[in-house]
């Protein structure tokens, strides 16, 4: 039976396994070394995170076993009118999905927002067409194109 829960420190572990599994699919399918993910680094960011409430994690559990995360943090943006959600980081074990695990966190996260108060939810794909079945996945559940690619530069 799926369960959906919040991520309390202490799973700072297990999240950051599904982080590493998440980024190590990105950069396998894009062929490019687009992050870096070092198990150490991010468990002890995950944790720092969870303690400082700057990130809510949701975890999908089916019985013992883990089958996803949904990670969400909250921004302010004029364009969106205030405060909103941006799910920075969002990880359905493969052999999980196609079976609700991900529209269940995705449920989650929207109860979250607007309990809240805030007016929408926004996400990045990873790249396209690599990952042309994320962004069907996501406007199976409501989300809407508005444009654009996701940019970074280094500080």
């Amino acid at each position: 039976m799926l369960s959906i829960e919040i991520a309390e420190p202490e799973n700072a572990e297990t999240v950051a396994q599904m982080v590493k599994a998440l980024l190590e699919e990105i950069m396998a399918a894009t062929g490019a070394a687009h992050f870096k993910a070092d198990q150490a680094e991010l468990r002890t960011r995950c944790r720092d995170f969870l303690q400082q409430g700057a990130y809510t994690v949701w975890v999908a559990r089916e019985g013992k076993e883990m089958a996803g995360f949904l990670a969400l943090t909250e921004v302010r943006t004029l364009y969106a009118g205030g405060a909103f959600g941006l799910i920075p980081e969002f990880y359905v074990v493969p052999k999980f999905r196609s079976h609700g695990v991900g529209a269940a966190l995705l449920a989650a996260a929207r109860e979250h927002g607007k309990a809240r108060g805030w007016a929408r939810l926004e996400v990045t794909t990873p790249p396209l067409p690599e990952f042309e079945r994320t962004l069907r996945f996501y406007q199976a559940n409501g989300f809407e194109v508005t444009g654009g690619r996701k940019l970074k530069t280094s500080l």
